[in-house]
């Protein structure tokens, strides 16, 4: 028992070891970090908006619920103050024709409530303000305003961060690997996309990007070295009508960065393909960008996608997405270069040879025939 946890738990850092570092997850997150930043971080106060909406949830409520506590509380503060100066307070035994500033503010308790009934216009009509102090009127004024401002940023960016069409990405789901097989007589990348709605991607427009590390002439190491990968679908890469699940592919030919990549050796390059799926919601009008990534444990050489779409008996096209993932191995060459390369035998077959040995002479002809 104790030998079998033992290769077990020897199995498992192996593996965690050969797990290579990826720019990009599969559900389109980055993993990457910034450090030895020298601007202040108080720059990204200019943008606020944006900071607040890139906030996490817990972090957004704790400020949602922090900006109208302390405002009320402030003014809670504010009205208190009016009160003191005024003499309003029951300590200083106001007499029976005193006009106070705020009617019935007899504390700091009473103050804050006035502050928060006049800030969400609750008017219980108990506490309210007279004429008797300008400053009073103007706090009142100011306090209103300031209370709509925040009550429109807030309410704001909450229904942002609702409607944002980061949420709408996570309707739009990629295969877990992709297939590298032929298709229509060339050699293909290929990767299959749906959409889980059955609300449209407008203007949609699939991409991809292969990250790698290279060495230039100089000697210059680049790394995350950006090379542009082209995918297609049979109608085109741009205004699919994405209504059913998808499968791109990307040619491999001579000038793709798999061409000289072959079955035996695809495991052992240092890659990794980030797919893009840029498109319009139809619902909110927002753009919305879906991606995700593979490695090269994640590339099935010799393999093809299972049918996944099929009619019933009423006429409906049915999508079975238990084989939206689903391989099957065919018959595939082991490298770009020897379909290339079984191409140009075939037609030169076709074509005939020319013999370089073969020399054409003349012959002239005498004849002996004597009349």
């Amino acid at each position: 028992m104790f030998n079998y946890l033992r290769k077990r738990f020897t199995s498992h850092i192996r593996e965690r070891s050969r797990r290579r570092a990826r720019l990009v997850s599969k559900d389109g997150r980055c993993n990457i970090e910034f450090g030895n930043v020298e601007q202040s971080r108080f720059v990204f106060l200019i943008d606020i908006w944006t900071t607040i909406l890139d906030l996490r949830w817990r972090y957004k409520m704790t400020i949602f619920i922090s900006a109208f506590l302390g405002s009320w509380f402030l003014f809670g503060l504010l009205w208190y103050v009016v009160a003191y100066i005024h003499k309003d307070l029951p300590e200083f035994n106001p007499s029976i024709n005193h006009t106070p500033c705020v009617e019935n503010i007899n504390g700091l308790t009473s103050a804050f409530l006035f502050s928060l009934e006049t800030q969400v216009t609750i008017g219980y009509g108990f506490r309210c303000v007279t004429e008797q102090c300008a400053t009073a009127i103007f706090l009142l004024i100011f306090q209103s305003i300031l209370g709509v401002i925040i009550n429109s940023f807030m309410c704001g960016a909450i229904l942002a961060k609702i409607s944002r069409s980061k949420n709408r990405a996570k309707t739009i789901t990629f295969s877990k690997n992709a297939v590298i097989s032929k298709r229509g007589g060339k050699l293909c990348l290929l990767i299959r996309v749906a959409n889980l709605r059955k609300s449209l991607l407008i203007g949609s427009h699939i991409y991809g990007k292969l990250l790698k590390t290279t060495i230039t002439p100089e000697g210059e190491t680049i790394i995350l070295d950006q090379v542009n990968i082209e995918f297609v679908v049979d109608a085109g890469n741009e205004n699919l009508f994405f209504i059913s699940p998808l499968t791109i592919y990307h040619v491999i030919d001579k000038n793709s960065p798999f061409f000289h990549m072959a079955a035996e050796t695809i495991l052992q390059q240092d890659f990794e393909l980030v797919v893009f799926l840029d498109g319009t919601v139809e619902a909110t009008s927002a753009t919305c960008q879906v991606r995700t990534s593979y490695i090269p444990e994640e590339v099935l050489w010799g393999y093809r996608f299972a049918p996944i779409v099929s009619k019933t008996k009423e006429g409906k096209y049915r999508v079975d997405f238990q084989n939206f993932s689903k391989t099957v191995a065919v018959e595939t060459p082991h490298c770009a270069f020897c379909l290339y390369n079984e191409k140009e035998a075939k037609a030169k077959e076709k074509k005939g040879y020319d013999n370089p040995g073969f020399v054409l002479s003349e012959v002239s002809e005498t004849s002996d025939t004597k009349m």
